[in-house]
C-alpha cells in the first residue's frame, strides 16, 4: 500500500524525545478555549475536522510559532468565523477592546 507524502504538521513517529509526564496548572485562558472548543463542537458550528483543518492550513511558520492553546484560539477563531458566528471584524474589534482593558482582564479574582 503506498502511502500520501507526509506534510510538515504530520509529526507521529518523528523523534521527539521523551513527554514529560508531570502535571502543571493551566492558566485561565487555556481553560476557557477548552471550553469554547467543547461549546462551539456541542452547538454544531464546527467539528473536530474543521479544528483539524484550520491547524493545517495556518501553515508551518505560524503553527511552529505558536504555542498549544495559541493553536487552538487560532483554529476556533477560524472555524467560528467560517460559521457566521462572527466576522473577522467584529473580532478584531473586540480583541481591542480587551487589550484596552489591560493586563488584568481574565485573572481570577479572589
Amino acid at each position: 500500500m503506498e502511502h500520501p507524502e507526509r506534510r510538515w504538521h504530520d509529526m507521529g513517529g518523528d523523534a521527539a524525545g521523551p513527554v514529560p509526564m508531570d502535571s502543571h496548572d493551566f492558566a485561565i485562558w487555556e481553560k476557557r478555549v477548552d471550553a469554547l472548543v467543547i461549546l462551539g463542537q456541542q452547538r454544531g458550528h464546527f467539528t473536530v475536522d474543521g479544528l483539524r483543518r484550520a491547524l493545517e492550513d495556518m501553515g508551518e511558520q505560524a503553527f511552529e510559532s505558536m504555542t498549544y492553546y495559541e493553536r487552538w484560539v487560532a483554529s476556533l477563531n477560524q472555524n467560528l468565523i467560517e460559521a457566521g458566528v462572527y466576522t473577522l471584524e467584529e473580532l478584531g474589534t473586540k480583541m481591542e477592546e480587551v487589550k484596552a482593558r489591560g493586563d488584568t482582564y481574565g485573572a481570577v479574582q479572589s
